[in-house]
């Protein structure tokens, strides 16, 4: 009796840009060729995973392999692409390392898109997207989603309000004002609360004019992440965190290893 996908062990997982298929053959970038053969040691015949945010999750076997390149075959089909909880964090930048660990740690909850907003007080000049999206990636490949999540160009907090989807609700995270717990808000919510966002603020905090203007906007819910001051990172994921317990897939088991 022939093994399932589920029992053929893979040495790992890649996202790749290219369309996923029975029989297909896809040559390998320098990068990834390289971390193949020169860091994790595999040989021709090896079996990964592969997947492209589309097409579900294929096993590949490398097909051949030589300096500075590698060909993959696929075989079957692994896992069908599913629906993933529409959830963007849109976050005030931090200090790299910080930066780093937020993209990495969003992309293993489940954020679908990250955004950098300017806020008064943000204390970084620069952002370095491509490597937030190399992070977001490596994460993705290693916790087994299915997808990568989207790194989008900082932009300015009033721009953010100006551009925002009117159907996405947007989560405020307020350090201070009126403001109800995360909680309760997500609960009313329910199950299914459809496109949500979360937003928060850089180490300093949000200033008070923009909290203002923002809890004044129909698509916006200040809300509270309790009695502690957090750091930005933390204040981050711990929403997102939420989102996903309460109203996201954290109800779902992973389907095998």
């Amino acid at each position: 009796m022939s093994e399932s996908p589920e029992e053929k062990k893979i040495a790992t997982r890649l996202f790749l840009e290219e369309d996923l298929g029975a029989g297909a053959k896809i040559g390998l970038d320098h990068a990834r060729a390289h971390f193949l053969r020169s860091v994790l040691r595999l040989g021709q015949g090896a079996l990964l995973g592969v997947f492209n945010g589309r097409d579900g999750e294929w096993l590949a076997r490398i097909e051949g392999m030589g300096k500075g390149w590698t060909s993959l075959e696929l075989l079957e089909q692994r896992r069908p692409q599913t629906p993933e909880p529409d959830l963007w964090l849109a976050f005030a930048p931090i200090k790299r390392g910080r930066i780093d660990f937020l993209a990495e740690k969003a992309a293993e909850i489940g954020a679908s898109r990250l955004l950098p907003v300017i806020t008064r007080f943000t204390d970084v000049s620069r952002v370095n997207t491509d490597r937030l999206a190399a992070n977001a990636r490596e994460a993705a490949e290693q916790c087994e989603r299915l997808t990568v999540p989207e790194v989008a160009e900082p932009i300015k907090l009033s721009q953010l309000a100006d551009n925002w989807p009117s159907e996405r609700r947007l989560i405020l995270c307020a350090e201070f004002g009126p403001a109800r717990p995360l909680a309760e808000v997500l609960g009313e919510l329910g199950p299914a609360p459809g496109p949500l966002g979360v937003l928060t603020g850089p180490e300093g905090g949000f200033a008070a004019s923009e909290l203002d203007a923002l809890t004044q906007l129909p698509f916006v819910t200040p809300v509270s992440l309790g009695p502690r001051i957090l750091r930005a990172d933390t204040a981050a994921l711990a929403a997102l965190a939420c989102c996903q317990a309460i109203c996201g897939d954290w109800r779902e088991r992973p389907e095998f290893r």
